[in-house]
């Protein structure tokens, strides 16, 4: 999974002779460049547009269509505005099912959807805690065997979003916890509406971005499924709203989370990477755009084992969206929206980290390796950064 990032001035896209050109925008930050891509080659599967000016032909749009690529505009604040997709082959008969389903089976599929959410909940918190021991409290608090069992007993659409709720609620208190002090988060909830719309700190910015893209890629499992964005069975039906959208979000937030929270533990954003508007909004400027969109397609593109072979979790959240289409019109029996399960495993876990800490030289040499190594070891140790072990040094350390 590849995503194209377009900002800038006069941002240019149109055909000629058959090949698609890109003319990148110009701003203080870079000097345009320009892409030319042919037909059947083509390497990316999203343009994302975050530009101030530019037009984009009409046959560049036939064109990118044709050649399955998607078209997503981000305003200032990261909001959606559009997507285009490709077009799909359509048949009624899958929104009719839908349609049924909405009002036969509608909680039966919520559930599914907040299981699938918790579960992966649960996968973070264990996956944080390898690193922050002192998250542990919090997830008590979550107390997972419970709450999904509280799940199994819901009858109502406003009881499963308040399971779902509570469990968020101390996810997010347990991540803000970890987040650099420079970037003064407080909440992901504020103001009246509770809701982190309109960000005022820069990791608020960063989920708000992040989620859109993910959103993005929702929006074209859903087209590509022949089901309705308009028509969801977790979230209600409201004017402008797309509640399907929200619902297939719901269970693969994690990825964007793990790829904000990797992506501060190695510093990759900075204060420069932020902008506040007139209206005291934050924004990211191109540059934090293009890191945060460089990041998500790392973790998009990660392989997942998923019916027998190796799956890119991109593609892993159209098939899990065709597979809701298969069982509403009974191609299959039952949905599993939360397999396959991630591998989410530290390499620099607190266990590992108080080992080198506390490893003397001596001991060290006696295994064979030099001090030099181990003084680096500790150096990242104590620090905060993210660090890696091969394979030979963490077998040794596992046995200690």
């Amino acid at each position: 999974m590849k995503s194209l990032l377009l900002s800038g001035y006069n941002i240019h896209i149109g055909v000629d002779d058959g090949k698609l050109i890109i003319k990148d925008g110009r701003d203080w930050e870079k000097e345009p460049t320009e892409i030319i891509m042919k037909p059947k080659f083509v390497d990316y599967d999203h343009i994302i547009l975050y530009g101030h000016s530019g037009n984009i032909s009409l046959s560049a749009i036939k064109w990118l269509m044709k050649q399955k690529v998607s078209i997503n505009v981000l305003d200032y604040d990261g909001t959606l505005l559009s997507s285009m997709d490709p077009p799909q082959s359509k048949t009624g008969l899958v929104r009719l099912a839908q349609y049924r389903a909405y009002n036969e089976q509608r909680i039966d599929i919520a559930k599914e959807i907040i299981h699938a959410k918790i579960t992966r909940t649960k996968d973070m918190f264990d996956w944080l805690i390898s690193r922050y021991p002192e998250l542990n409290e919090k997830m008590k608090l979550c107390n997972f065997d419970k709450t999904l069992e509280d799940l199994k007993k819901a009858q109502k659409i406003r009881d499963i979003m308040g399971i779902e709720g509570i469990i968020a609620r101390h996810y997010r208190d347990a991540i803000g916890q970890i987040f650099p002090d420079k970037f003064d988060f407080e909440t992901r909830g504020y103001g009246r509406t509770n809701r982190p719309l309109g960000a005022v700190d820069p990791i608020n910015a960063l989920f708000n971005y992040g989620y859109s893209i993910l959103e993005s890629h929702c929006r074209k499992a859903i087209n590509g499924a022949n089901l309705d964005p308009y028509i969801g069975f977790l979230h209600e039906t409201r004017v402008t709203k797309e509640p399907l959208v929200y619902d297939l979000q719901e269970p693969f937030r994690w990825l964007v989370d793990i790829t904000i929270i990797q992506a501060l533990e190695n510093n990759r954003f900075h204060k420069k990477d932020f902008i506040r508007t007139e209206d005291y909004i934050i924004r990211l400027r191109p540059t934090g755009v293009k890191i945060l969109v460089e990041e998500l397609d790392k973790t998009f593109s990660q392989t997942v084992k998923y019916h027998n072979q190796n799956n890119q979790w991109g593609m892993v959240i159209q098939m899990k969206v065709q597979e809701l289409s298969n069982y509403l019109v009974g191609k299959q029996k039952g949905i599993d929206i939360g397999n396959p399960e991630p591998i989410l495993k530290r390499l620099d876990n607190h266990e590992i980290r108080e080992k080198i800490k506390n490893l003397s030289y001596s001991e060290w040499e006696k295994m064979g390796f030099s001090k030099g190594t181990l003084h680096y070891m500790k150096q990242n140790a104590k620090g905060n950064k993210p660090f890696t072990l091969n394979q030979h040094v963490r077998e040794r350390l596992e046995t200690l």
